[in-house]
């Protein structure tokens, strides 16, 4: 039964070993407003693959910090995660998004 259960622990922190050395968002990025957590993530310097890059990123993180994260730093991050959503539907079918 112990087997069973370390394994259980274990699959539950998968992302503990996740590395990558491609894209390293900036120290305390998530700390910041929205607007700012958004515009960091779709440069070019963070995020060299593209706003898609960024908003793995930043699903990660939430994903990561989990059930330590306070319900207003998951809001603030859950809006910045729609920012990104945006432009990137923006950059798909147009720049502008009047009139529709």
């Amino acid at each position: 039964m112990r087997a069973s259960t370390k394994k259980r622990a274990t699959a539950k922190k998968w992302s503990a070993g996740v590395t990558t050395s491609s894209t390293k968002p900036p120290e305390g990025l998530f700390t910041r407003s929205a607007a700012a957590i958004a515009r960091s993530l779709a440069s070019r310097k963070v995020s060299p693959k593209g706003l898609a890059s960024g908003l793995r990123m930043l699903t990660f993180y939430i994903n990561r910090a989990g059930k330590e994260l306070t319900e207003e730093r998951r809001r603030e991050l859950e809006k910045a995660k729609r920012l990104l959503l945006n432009r990137i539907y923006r950059q798909k079918n147009g720049r502008s998004s009047h009139g529709r």
